[in-house]
């Protein structure tokens, strides 16, 4: 079966830098699952997928504007050091989770001091070149009440 809207499909990643060094893999781990067509995944990674079929291995390169974008300036806030998700304790340069309107979002820890912390809000992969070597392991039909709810229901996806 070929990956087109309302599939779901699994892969493992690795995603390295331009210059080659790997920031992050799922090798060992659960794979990526997600619904293909409603905006689950960067789109640049999605449009590459497309008419894919599982057994294929894949590089995609990701410009900035196709990736995560372009930095923006005045991305600094200050926020409660509680607000912060991921570690017992924070330093700067820490990548740290925070929960806004739009959903979970990741966020660099600038400067703690004290209960408050100053954090960018660009995301730690903005304005970066991105190669994503991707092998896809699965692709099925997605059922209707994963379609209608536009996410994966079960295992690798969400559960209500």
């Amino acid at each position: 079966m070929n990956i087109s809207e309302n599939t779901v499909v699994q892969f493992h990643y690795t995603l390295k830098d331009e210059s080659g060094a790997s920031l992050e893999s799922t090798s060992g781990n659960e794979p990526v699952t997600y619904l293909h067509g409603h905006n689950n995944l960067l789109p640049g990674l999605e449009n590459a997928l497309e008419g894919r079929e599982a057994g294929d291995k894949l590089s995609v390169t990701l410009g900035p504007n196709d990736a995560f974008g372009e930095p923006r300036a005045n991305s600094q806030l200050e926020v409660p050091v509680d607000h912060l998700m991921g570690a017992p304790a924070w330093q700067p340069g820490m990548v740290a989770i925070v929960n806004t309107n739009q959903g979970q979002r990741q966020v660099t820890v600038v400067k703690v001091d004290g209960e408050v912390a100053t954090i960018d809000t660009n995301h730690p992969l903005a304005g970066k070149t991105l190669v994503f070597d991707l092998d896809v392991i699965g692709v099925r039909q997605a059922s209707e009440e994963e379609i209608s709810h536009g996410h994966v229901h079960g295992e690798g996806g969400h559960h209500h």
